[in-house]
């Protein structure tokens, strides 16, 4: 059966055709009326924090493309003096097949969409990282369990974890690639620091071109990360307490939660890695909370030495320095057997005659 994109729905359709008609504004939408009193934080004093949008988050996900109103057909102009609480659409209203394929899957009847996700703050798979992912399963999967339980099986469980998102070991998800960001040590100059994603605003704080956090390492704006790009950037990091840190994300996201059996075998990522892992992105972070990608050059995150040194896979990374150093360990370590039986077989009839 052919997968689905997590984002590939109604409301994206909608989005679209609204595009194809011109940019969307808040006001054609007649968003601006509602995010008047649901912008302003202290209406949760009034009504708890659900009552609560944040404008940033909200304008980038697809549902403020097509309106409030949309998911929220009975409030009327005179809203909220009516005292009538608002109507709220049913995610498979739009989302049938998502929720079906969900429905069947372990997590079906454990938790509701909005367990995990936040329709005001939803955005499409390209613009969240893999730690907001595991983020959200951490509300019901305890970190620490989760790592001793794989570690029964898994070397290196935790490391596993750290540079992998749940979705893509537990669902069928489709076309993975090694998606990069910029981690900051949390715990001042200590080596021992623990290492989280860089804010924006954190990012920002270098001064980065026109306030373009991108340019940090972009730094001719072409939109492409070259590997002389990321070479120079993982030299400069190194002062500055951040390293550059990759997990392997799928494109195509599907939500059959399941256990499958291929993911138990290494192979799956440490033997197909080298023609998987040629394609690479760095992320971004932005106002909103989530992230915007930039290609990186084909083939640059498997330069362990100066591309990627905080970032290995093994069986997938590749170093042409290195290659051709363990060709030549291996060619000496086979020379002195060689060269020994080779001067046996000549010198043999003066050793029969000795």
């Amino acid at each position: 059966m052919k997968k689905i994109h997590a984002w590939s729905t109604l409301p994206i359709v909608l989005m679209l055709a609204l595009l194809a008609i011109g940019p969307v504004s808040a006001a054609e939408t007649g968003n601006d009326r509602c995010l008047s009193c649901h912008a302003n934080k202290d209406i949760i004093k009034r009504g708890g924090e659900l009552l609560y949008v944040d404008p940033a988050m909200y304008a980038v996900t697809s549902h403020s493309a097509i309106g409030c109103n949309t998911c929220h057909d009975s409030v009327r102009s005179t809203h909220p003096d009516d005292g009538l609480k608002s109507s709220r659409a049913s995610c498979k209203d739009c989302h049938s097949t998502i929720q079906s394929e969900y429905a069947a899957s372990i997590h079906g009847g454990k938790a509701t969409c909005n367990d995990c996700h936040n329709p005001h703050e939803v955005k499409p798979l390209i613009a969240v990282s893999g730690s907001d992912i595991n983020a959200k399963c951490a509300k019901c999967h305890n970190l620490g369990k989760i790592v001793k339980s794989h570690d029964k099986w898994l070397p290196q469980a935790d490391l596993h974890i750290d540079a992998l998102p749940c979705v893509t070991c537990h669902t069928s998800s489709q076309n993975y690639v090694i998606t990069m960001s910029i981690q900051k040590r949390q715990s001042g100059n200590t080596q021992f620091g623990e290492f989280k994603p860089a804010t924006h605003q954190e990012l920002a704080a270098f001064n980065p071109v026109n306030g373009d956090v991108s340019r940090l390492i972009d730094k001719n704006g072409d939109r492409l990360i070259s590997l002389k790009e990321l070479r120079d950037f993982n030299y400069e990091v190194r002062k500055k307490d951040m390293r550059l840190w990759g997990m392997m994300m799928p494109e195509v996201a599907t939500h059959s939660f399941q256990i499958l059996e291929n993911r138990w075998d290494c192979s799956f990522c440490h033997a197909s890695g080298p023609k998987a892992m040629q394609k690479s992105y760095m992320a971004f972070p932005d106002n909103s909370g989530g992230y915007t990608r930039m290609e990186v050059e084909s083939g640059a995150i498997l330069d362990i030495l100066y591309g990627t040194p905080d970032f290995y896979m093994m069986g997938s990374t590749r170093s042409t320095a290195l290659n051709i150093v363990g060709a030549l360990i291996i060619a000496g370590g086979l020379m002195m057997p060689i060269g020994h039986g080779t001067m046996r077989f000549l010198t043999r009839k003066n050793r029969k005659e000795h």
